[in-house]
């Protein structure tokens, strides 16, 4: 195989535009009968089955916000003019509780057209539900009946029935309206589609009707449950400032505290106490380190060194008196001393005293401030919160007061600009069915073509062939015209004119051809699967070689299946696996069949592995001799892609013909085919394109492509 069928073509992703109009124009009648056949059918739709429709339309306005007669906030405000709002009210308007309304008012579960149940069934329905009856009391006959529950069951089923209709009839009342805002304006239209042109104009005004009624009904009863929101909230603020302000009163009542001014009074005072005691502390700090010093004087005994410290006249005199030598002076000094510590000391317990006073007063005004301070934080509180619920309380009860004004005052947001009349029939439209008809029927046909001609995945031309191995087509053959396989011989021997024989001799001619220096004398036939051919090919080309005056021989080296026997009415009694043993002369083992013209030798049973068997040095010898002994070895041999066979025989010949059968074989199965033989490093002479269905081609527009079956060449083959 050429290396180039292996390697993807750069334009293999390119859509040929003119093979896809070859397509289409070769597949013309198939467009123009499903284009036909669709035309009849929008045609009986349109005048046989479509039933009329009829539609109303009514025009609304959505009123502009406008200020309430109170001349203060509404509690309930109008529609916005936003465009999601405009939608919002479209969604409105089919909506259920709306739609519920008008089913009820215009009674639409008794209308068949929005009933299902009180249409007339066909008869397929008829059917359908006999079968649903029969396997429903089938599935109910073994059970038990309850008395209660067969009592309770008519009531629930008639309840459930009545609410299903009701629903049924919403939801097909929904399916039959439309309702669009005009662009840039608060104006949107209804539509209503039924099959009555006044049930259509009495749905819209009744839906118009309904849904302005809605409106004021939702606001009424929004304003009343806002009024009785307000009122029991104005009643629990109410109660809820007065157990504050009676609890403001309690807590001033209960605490001491006059007022913030006395409190930053105490404030003061404790600020000046606080003075005080930090003055007198230092003072008790004083007189203490002078107790304290007199102390240790006088213990270490240093009259000079206590009288320079304490500068006391009275001491230096009497030191002088003890220097001077008067035994007095001592006792006198000692008194002097112990006079003088005991001043120091009473002074200190005298400060000492006043310092816990002044302490103990200030703590009593601090914890009275502290007291006092927490009294007034906590009523502080208390009146705040008092204010806030005041102002709550104020603020509720004047909502109360403007909704109860407003109660009464409520009007629709919509009003009707232009109510619905009987409409006109817009359904069904023949000329537009008729041609979407006709249109879709021949895209339909022209798909389908396209489809096949895209999920063709075999071969029906040579070029197709060629383009996808990289082999030439040696022979493009047709269908023989026989009824069984014996009849092949016969057949090209009586019509030696026909497009068939011609064929055959067309690929004779190719194959002779294909190496000029070196004529092929072996030629091996094969396939890429059974059924394709190669047989009946090998059996025509050695009836055309014999023809030539040339010494054939017919070899069958498919001895798996043996089925040259079918081609002939002699049953040899020996066959390839005598001649293989050389015991027999080759001329006694094959026979000459004088229809052919040619010697044939057939398979021979055996249990050993036909592969092994022709790959014998015994096979190779026996082939050199046949190489001697005629002008021609034809050898059929079995598929390729079945068994191995046929790549260990093609190692011995000098040709080999791949079969291909037309419109069958697949691309795969022949690229997979020709690869085993370049695993084997064997080269395939050329491929047979058979089994060819002339009127096939034709309905596929190639019949202008095939020499030997093509409209131009009937008048040089013989009919058959």
């Amino acid at each position: 195989m050429d290396a180039r069928a292996s390697e993807p073509s750069v334009d293999d992703d390119e859509i040929d535009l003119m093979e896809l109009f070859r397509a289409l124009w070769r597949g013309k009648w198939l467009i123009m009968i499903a284009a036909v056949a669709a035309l009849f059918a929008g045609g009986y739709y349109a005048f046989g089955v479509a039933e009329p429709q009829y539609r109303s339309s009514a025009t609304l306005t959505v009123e502009m916000r406008t200020n309430q007669v109170s001349n203060i906030e509404s509690v309930i405000s109008g529609v916005s003019t936003e465009t999601a709002a405009l939608n919002t009210e479209l969604e409105i308007i089919r909506s259920s509780r709306v739609l519920g309304k008008v089913v009820d008012e215009l009674s639409l579960t008794e209308d068949p057209e929005f009933n299902p149940a009180l249409r007339t069934p066909s008869g397929l329905s008829q059917a359908v539900g006999s079968v649903k009856g029969l396997i429903r009391s089938l599935i109910n006959s073994g059970e038990a009946p309850k008395t209660a529950e067969m009592k309770s069951a008519p009531e629930a089923t008639e309840t459930a029935e009545m609410k299903s209709a009701r629903d049924a009839a919403i939801n097909i009342l929904r399916r039959a309206l439309s309702a669009s805002v005009q662009s840039n304006t608060y104006v949107f239209n209804i539509s209503a589609t039924t099959g009555d042109a006044r049930k259509s104009a009495q749905i819209v005004n009744t839906l118009a009707e309904q849904y302005i009624e809605d409106q004021i009904a939702v606001k009424f009863e929004a304003t009343e449950q806002a009024a009785e929101w307000l009122s029991t909230r104005v009643t629990e603020l109410e109660e809820n400032l007065r157990e504050r302000e009676d609890a403001l009163a309690q807590a001033r009542a209960e605490t001491d505290l006059i007022s913030a001014e006395a409190l930053e009074g105490l404030n003061l005072q404790a600020k000046d106490l606080r003075e005080r005691l930090g003055e007198m502390r230092e003072r008790a700090a004083t007189a203490q380190n002078e107790v304290n010093l007199l102390r240790d004087l006088r213990a270490s005994g240093d009259r000079t060194a206590l009288v320079e410290e304490i500068n006391d006249p009275e001491l230096r005199r009497l030191l002088e008196a003890i220097r001077s030598g008067d035994d007095d002076a001592e006792a006198m000094f000692d008194q002097r001393l112990d006079t003088l510590v005991a001043n120091a000391e009473n002074v200190y317990d005298r400060l000492r005293g006043q310092v816990e006073s002044l302490a103990a007063s200030y703590r009593n005004l601090q914890s009275r401030i502290d007291r006092q301070s927490e009294d007034l934080v906590l009523i502080e509180q208390m009146v705040r919160e008092v204010e806030a619920t005041r102002t709550l309380y104020e603020t509720f009860l004047t909502r109360l007061k403007e909704t109860n004004i407003q109660r009464g005052l409520q009007r629709a947001d919509s009003r009707v600009l232009s109510e619905a009349t009987p409409g006109g029939q817009i359904a069904p439209r023949p000329p537009r069915i008729l041609v979407l008809s006709l249109i879709l029927g021949a895209m339909v046909g022209a798909a389908i073509v396209l489809l096949r001609q895209f999920m063709h995945n075999t071969f029906r031309t040579a070029s197709d062939l060629e383009a996808a191995t990289g082999l030439p087509v040696l022979g493009q053959i047709p269908r023989m015209p026989i009824k069984a396989r014996k009849d092949l011989i016969s057949y090209l021997r009586d019509k030696p004119t026909s497009a068939s024989a011609e064929a055959i001799r067309n690929l004779r001619t190719s194959l002779l051809l294909s190496d000029i220096d070196n004529p092929p004398k072996i030629i091996m036939s094969t396939s890429a699967l059974p059924e394709e051919g190669k047989t009946t090919q090998a059996v025509s080309l050695a009836q055309n070689l014999a023809g030539l005056n040339k010494k054939v021989l017919l070899l069958e080296g498919d001895i798996r299946r043996r089925m040259l026997v079918q081609y002939f009415d002699h049953a040899p009694k020996a066959g390839i696996l005598t001649a293989l043993s050389g015991e027999v002369p080759l001329n006694e083992v094959v026979f000459h069949d004088d229809q052919l013209g040619a010697d044939v030798l057939m398979g021979e049973k055996s249990h050993a592995n036909a592969a092994d068997l022709f790959s014998s040095d015994r096979f190779s010898t026996f082939l050199d001799r046949a190489r001697e002994a005629y002008d021609f070895v034809i050898i059929d041999t079995p598929p390729v892609l079945v068994v191995s066979d046929a790549r260990v025989i093609g190692q011995h010949v000098d040709a080999i013909l791949f079969s291909v059968a037309w419109d069958r074989t697949q691309r795969g199965q022949v690229i997979a085919a020709l690869r085993e033989f370049e695993s084997v490093n064997l080269r395939v002479t050329g491929i047979a394109l058979g089994q060819i269905d002339p009127k096939g081609m034709r309905r596929y527009g190639y019949g202008g492509k095939y020499g030997a079956y093509g409209a131009y060449g009937k008048g040089y083959y013989n009919a058959g």
